[in-house]
């Protein structure tokens, strides 16, 4: 498939791009070379060849699951212009 200008003017439209007459025709230079791209990767030889996720065999590092931080929260609401109740007291913001 070849971009032409007038399929660039379309697809902007679409997209409600504000595209330059002069820009046209490098756009379709660029998005012909996206496609001409997609289509050597869509005669590339993957027969066999399992998915990967990542290409590197990784696997994961399980730690315990521990609590690793005390509880502060008392010495945080200490620190608050006002909190009651273990909440923190903000001004109304909406009347």
């Amino acid at each position: 498939m070849s971009i032409d200008a007038a399929t660039v003017r379309h697809i902007a439209r679409l997209a409600r791009l504000a595209v330059g007459e002069n820009a046209l025709a490098s756009i379709a230079g660029e998005l012909n070379g996206v496609l001409a791209l997609a289509d050597q990767l869509a005669a590339a030889q993957v027969d066999g060849i399992a998915p990967l996720a990542h290409p590197h065999d990784q696997t994961l590092h399980w730690r315990a699951d521990a609590v690793t931080e005390s509880d502060r929260a008392d010495a945080f609401l200490a620190l608050a212009p006002e909190a009651r109740g273990g909440l923190y007291l903000v001004p109304k913001v909406l009347e």
